[in-house]
């Protein structure tokens, strides 16, 4: 991935190069015990750890849990079980080519997968680039076709019929997400108790199912060039399961800040899609419903949990900070960002829109 930056490993997130590369040779990853391992680590994602390893002329990714991470979320099996699975189905996944649960590595259970080389686009990488209007339209044209396809995918036809639960699965995440913001809040938010109670009185009952990716964004796919017609990978599978369709593009949603927003909330989801050209969220409602063949209900609530699932995610990684778990300066106010989220997801509430 030419543009992801990878840098020095961050204090305390260091991996045991010689354990490691043992594992790598006896995975028929490389060939000779005395070659040299070059670690470098990923410093765009706020969530599971992800290293390059450079040896013998080859490259190779890593992933693992953040130290002091909860198993929910970041379950490194499932993650390595969704790619191997659709890969025969669904190509724009990396290669799996390693998984292990052995804690004499790393003291977790990682794997490791094939380096996809492309264009990450992070807010970033998105203004360093100077990305015409034109192209945003593109950018979001191929974006929503792989998504629309992954929500296509037989699940069935490749074994993942037991991922989750689609009966149930609205009720179940509302109630999850709630009482895991209240396991993980620090501060007083007002807005976060009303935003769980609005959303377990406004839930929908009838919805489809299909598998879903969870964190579906620009800066979780990878774009072959500069002509943003080709996706080459979906990353970051950690949340995927069996659900509602609707509540995967409400995540997505809740990532996609816009110009309009306020410097406040542009600054606290940063996000390339605050650039001239973009798409606005409804206009990205319509090219789903337009894609799909949807008709899109309840337009609100999911845009709310998409806004509350964010929140949570940003409160957990702030937890993990305030207890020393990790002293990565990124997640410092991430605390505010998670009151950013559930202020914006009641407002949305308020105002009965999403834009």
């Amino acid at each position: 991935m030419r543009n992801e930056e990878s840098q020095k490993v961050r204090k305390g997130e260091e991996l045991p190069t010689e354990t490691l590369k043992r594992f790598l040779q006896k995975q028929g990853l490389m060939d000779h015990k005395d070659s040299p391992l070059s670690v470098l680590q990923f410093t765009h994602g706020y969530s599971n750890l992800t290293y390059t390893l450079k040896i013998e002329d080859k490259e190779y990714v890593l992933r693992r849990p953040p130290k002091g991470a909860i198993k929910r979320g970041h379950d490194m099996g499932r993650e390595y079980r969704v790619q191997h699975a659709i890969k025969t189905v669904f190509s724009k996944v990396p290669k799996m080519l390693a998984y292990t649960e052995d804690l004499d590595i790393l003291g977790t259970p990682f794997y490791i997968m094939e380096k996809m080389e492309g264009i990450i686009l992070s807010y970033k990488e998105a203004k360093q680039r100077n990305i015409s209007a034109e192209d945003y339209r593109k950018i979001a044209n191929s974006w929503m076709e792989t998504f629309v396809q992954l929500h296509q995918l037989d699940y069935k036809a490749v074994g993942l019929e037991t991922l989750g639960r689609p009966d149930g699965y609205v009720e179940r995440q509302v109630f999850n997400w709630g009482k895991q913001y209240k396991k993980a809040a620090t501060d007083d938010v007002p807005a976060a108790e009303k935003v769980i109670r609005w959303m377990e009185e406004h839930q929908p009952n009838v919805y489809d199912h299909s598998l879903i990716h969870n964190d579906y964004k620009f800066d979780n796919v990878v774009f072959e060039n500069e002509e943003w017609k080709t996706i080459r990978a979906v990353l970051d599978w950690e949340m995927a399961t069996l659900g509602d369709p609707l509540m995967d593009l409400g995540t997505s949603l809740g990532y996609w800040t816009m110009a309009k927003d306020s410097d406040f909330v542009k600054q606290g989801i940063p996000s390339p899609t605050v650039f001239l050209g973009n798409l606005s969220r409804s206009e990205i409602v319509e090219l789903y419903a337009q894609k799909s063949g949807k008709k899109i209900n309840h337009l609100i609530f999911y845009y709310v949990y998409g806004l509350f699932k964010i929140a949570v995610i940003a409160q957990q990684i702030y937890f993990r900070y305030k207890h020393g778990y990790t002293n990565d300066p990124r997640f410092e106010n991430l605390n505010m960002a998670a009151a950013l989220c559930c202020n914006l997801a009641w407002k949305s509430i308020q105002a009965k829109k999403i834009d």
